[in-house]
């Protein structure tokens, strides 16, 4: 009798941009891996040392200091965007809180949140936010390019990039006090673009592969874990797979994490390239504005919907 394997995340090196470029056999070996992964899995864990050890402490260290703000110093993070300001304090996940910093590449837009947080000030925390989201932006941008190549829509590449924007939320679950495990986050699927999450070394993210297993993901401490939105699967008219995932806690410490989420713009109309639709790829999503659907998915029927893309927007 064979032994049962337990599934896990394909590993790709991003790490050396100095001669990972386009039109070279290294970007072409690489991309293929990259494509193969997002269409098995809709993820896979990045290796990308490019961002300093140093930044990346910083990071959970500023972490601490900012959940550990007053509940409603926290709640002034508000945005009239669903699901962009400040989440937390629910009877169905009470582990999670989370923050969002909208355009959080821009210097602006964080000093604007620090402000709001800290009237005082604290530069120290901007710096390290507006620094480390800058980074991990430039990892999103190499994935995104790698899909349309594979896709063999590149001349898209320069539209597909100015039409979308970053949100950037940091997220602490506590932990549950128990060895049983205990909801953190429950099961769903990103409706983004990219989602690009990094986290400290307590474990809790799951992933579901296609055949409905449900597996531990246990990224080292240099790598990132990347993962399609549907807004993606959209665009591409349904090449790539967007997988669902959840946190289940245990024990007695904290899970901090950040995840810089790709998203379509407001205004702009997220539609398939023409060159992905034929005979054999029928059109499976309209037309839509990202802006809109999330007016629809923070409804009361769009939460309950399984497939909320597919029933706002499904051909």
């Amino acid at each position: 009798m064979e032994a049962e394997t337990t599934p896990r995340l394909p590993v790709i090196d991003l790490s050396n941009v100095d001669y990972l470029k386009p039109n070279t056999s290294e970007w072409d070996l690489v991309k293929s891996k990259v494509h193969k992964a997002l269409e098995e899995y809709g993820c896979f864990e990045a290796l990308f040392d490019k961002i300093p050890l140093d930044l990346r402490k910083a990071v959970f260290a500023a972490l601490e200091q900012l959940f550990d703000l007053p509940l409603q110093t926290k709640q002034r993070n508000v945005s009239k965007k669903p699901f962009h300001g400040y989440i937390g304090q629910s009877s169905m996940q009470p582990l999670y809180e989370s923050l969002g910093i909208e355009d959080s590449n821009f210097c602006e837009k964080v000093e604007s949140l620090t402000s709001i947080l800290w009237p005082e000030g604290n530069p120290s925390f901007s710096k390290t936010m507006l620094s480390f989201s800058e980074q991990v932006s430039e990892l999103d941008a190499i994935i995104r390019r790698m899909v349309l190549e594979s896709l063999g829509v590149e001349n898209y590449l320069d539209e597909h990039m100015k039409s979308s924007s970053y949100l950037f939320r940091v997220t602490k679950y506590k932990g549950p006090q128990t060895k049983e495990t205990k909801l953190g986050l429950k099961s769903h699927k990103d409706k983004n673009l990219v989602t690009i999450l990094y986290q400290n070394d307590v474990e809790g993210l799951e992933v579901q592969t296609k055949h409905g297993e449900w597996f531990v993901v246990k990224p080292s401490p240099e790598s990132f874990i990347v993962m399609i939105g549907g807004s993606l699967v959209a665009w591409t008219n349904g090449r790539l797979y967007s997988p669902c995932h959840r946190v289940m806690m245990t024990g007695n410490e904290a899970r901090y994490s950040t995840a810089l989420f790709s998203v379509p713009k407001g205004g702009y109309i997220t539609k398939a390239p023409e060159e992905l639709v034929d005979e054999e790829h029928p059109l499976l999503y309209k037309p839509f504005d990202y802006a809109e659907f999330l007016k629809y998915f923070a409804t009361e029927e769009g939460q309950k919907n399984e497939d909320a893309f597919k029933t706002y927007c499904g051909v």
